[in-house]
């Protein structure tokens, strides 16, 4: 399936979560916490009052409870307003 996003939209899809603590505990599948960290798969092409400030590759930090999940077989998509991103990892 591919994604394309339109007018401000941003298609996300979160990073793998930590499957071992740092002291080397691995942790079962219920014990990991969702990351925060997302990475940009897609971007809309924008509106004319909002600036698309994200491009594909880029890792981000989204509102938590923020856009519309959807899943392509074991691979997890969010679609979020540009918005919802409230920041950008360096």
């Amino acid at each position: 399936m591919t994604l394309r996003p339109i007018a401000d939209r941003v298609v996300l899809k979160r990073c793998e979560a930590e499957t071992t603590t740092k002291s080397g505990i691995v942790l079962a599948a219920s014990a990991q916490e969702k990351k925060e960290e997302m990475e940009v798969i897609a971007v809309g092409p924008g509106k004319k009052d909002v600036v698309m400030e994200v491009s594909v590759g880029q890792k981000v930090i989204c509102g938590k409870y923020k856009g519309t999940t959807v899943k392509d077989g074991d691979v997890e998509y969010v679609i979020v307003d540009m918005e919802d991103i409230v920041a950008i990892v360096e």
